[in-house]
């Protein structure tokens, strides 16, 4: 099939702004649905575009039999939004954005570690309150990371502290070389200045913050997640805040979002919380379109995908 085949038809779950499909328009019959119709038009559909990366509703809609797409595609780089067992189970395959969130997502956790190292945010408090008060911070040369995860935004992530002189540990799912795996976490995490987690949601990594892993860290430590948001038992973290088990923490990913008004996270000494930003940046949408656009004319051509998940772990696995 060639992307100029009649008869395709590639429905786009909506967000706004809508992508951009450059050699697409006007080749393909391109439908459109929200989380209240996509149940109806999912059987219907070849290829489905999952443009609204904060929505479950691929999940709760998609169907354990009977026609279904071929293809899915999220512009996200984490897929446990959509995964369910009948979509793991069919041989629909699954890709995800891979190659447009590492960069950013590694600069955004840099000037999270320099913010927190300079007390930036009580430099910005006491600027509103006209107070001046000279402090001392810290010095991040000299440091060291424990960045969970071995993906691309994990080696991403170690690779540009490297330039403000941080060392840093990955760990992944399996030891290999440059990789620690899950046995050295404690370890690791015990010795480290800064921990980030940046893994994605498995049934492994489901909680795996919890009380205990904080009270392995060092009171000086600062945690930081731009992982998913299910990676943290949230109140232990809170816990461990209050009882100045870690000296700060920064949060870009929540179990729930958007963050509750009422949620204790929001007034957690020492905590940065952010509205799910850190890959996002003027343009990505665009370069996510127009990486969906690359996948869509090799599919069609019936050559082999990039970005393919393995429906079973939950990623793309590495090389």
């Amino acid at each position: 099939m060639t992307a100029s085949a009649p008869g395709t038809t590639l429905l786009v779950l909506d967000a706004e702004p809508l992508p951009r499909l450059g050699r697409l328009t006007g080749r393909v019959r391109v439908e459109h649905a929200d989380a209240s119709t996509l149940a109806d038009r999912l059987p219907y559909a070849d290829v489905l575009l999952v443009w609204d990366f904060t929505s479950t509703a691929v999940r709760a809609a998609w169907p354990g039999e009977g026609r279904r797409p071929r293809w899915v595609h999220t512009a996200s780089a984490g897929v446990d939004h959509l995964l369910c067992p009948e979509l793991a189970a069919s041989d629909t395959v699954v890709t995800n954005a891979r190659g447009v969130f590492e960069r950013p997502v590694a600069e955004y956790v840099a000037a999270l570690v320099l913010a927190l190292a300079k007390d930036l945010p009580r430099t910005w408090d006491l600027q509103r309150e006209g107070v001046w008060r000279h402090r001392e911070t810290q010095r991040v040369a000299g440091t060291r990371a424990c960045v969970v995860g071995s993906g691309p935004i994990g080696r991403s992530i170690a690779a540009l502290l490297k330039a403000v002189g941080i060392t840093s540990a990955i760990v992944g799912r399996v030891p290999r070389t440059g990789i620690h795996g899950p046995g050295d976490l404690d370890r690791l995490m015990a010795r480290a200045d800064w921990v980030i987690a940046a893994a994605p949601l498995t049934e492994q990594t489901y909680g795996m913050f919890d009380e205990r892993r904080f009270g392995v860290m060092q009171p000086s430590a600062r945690f930081i997640n731009v992982g998913r948001g299910q990676l943290v038992v949230e109140s232990a973290l809170a816990s461990a805040l209050a009882r100045r088990w870690i000296a700060g923490a920064a949060l870009d990913v929540f179990a729930r979002e958007p963050l509750s008004p009422d949620s204790p996270l929001w007034h957690a000494p020492g905590l940065l919380v952010s509205p799910h930003m850190s890959g996002d940046t003027v343009g990505s949408r665009d370069e996510l379109g127009a990486q969906f656009v690359e996948l869509y004319e090799r599919w069609a051509a019936g050559r082999p995908l990039s970005n393919v998940v393995d429906k079973q772990r939950g990623y793309v696995p590495g090389h």
